[in-house]
């Protein structure tokens, strides 16, 4: 059994290092306006992921999402916090965890209209997970030591717990915040 610290810091690890993930999907919204992804396209009948999902949203939330992991980079050096590493190799985590978010996200989109559930109506779990899951499945093709090591090998399991934990109401949260700033019809 792992002592209690050594998962502490695993599952704080994994947190600290999934933030370009998670700023990812609000910075695809205040950036977000524009062509929509699918080009206004349907398929069956349906839109394939609607207005909501815009080429500058997944340009600037991957964009921003990767410069906060850079600046991680920069400060976890001097201050001991953990970081992607020290290569131009572990520059381009950051930004393929940005990118599998918002990937993750359009994914849910494009479920949520398969299941005729309207922009903006709640899917629970989905709505909380859609993102999580497509940063693990973008990670494990383009990153995938980086995504064992820091969520699937031994006590770093402790991040992914960390991160299922934490997703729900840290979500919550921030999409209370973008309704009542204006930037989101509704708070879920």
């Amino acid at each position: 059994m792992a002592e209690p610290m050594v998962l502490l810091g695993a599952a704080l690890t994994g947190f600290w290092l999934f933030f370009p993930a998670y700023l990812a999907n609000p910075s695809a919204v205040l950036s977000g306006h524009g062509t929509p992804v699918d080009f206004g396209r349907s398929m069956g009948g349906k839109r394939i992921l609607g207005d909501g999902k815009t080429w500058w949203g997944l340009i600037g939330g991957t964009l921003s999402g990767g410069f906060i992991g850079v600046i991680q980079m920069l400060i976890g050096g001097p201050t001991g916090l953990p970081t992607f590493g020290t290569t131009l190799f572990a520059m381009m985590i950051p930004f393929v965890l940005a990118f599998g978010s918002l990937f993750g996200d359009m994914l849910g989109s494009f479920i949520k209209r398969r299941l005729d559930v309207e922009r903006g109506a709640k899917a629970p779990i989905l709505d909380q997970y859609d993102f999580v899951i497509g940063a693990f499945i973008v990670g494990l093709i383009f990153i995938p030591g980086f995504m064992i090591d820091t969520y699937l090998a031994g006590t770093a399991i402790a991040g992914l717990v960390m991160l299922l934990v934490v997703t729900p109401p840290l979500h919550r949260a921030v999409n209370i915040v973008g309704y009542k700033t204006g930037q989101k019809d509704v708070p879920w």
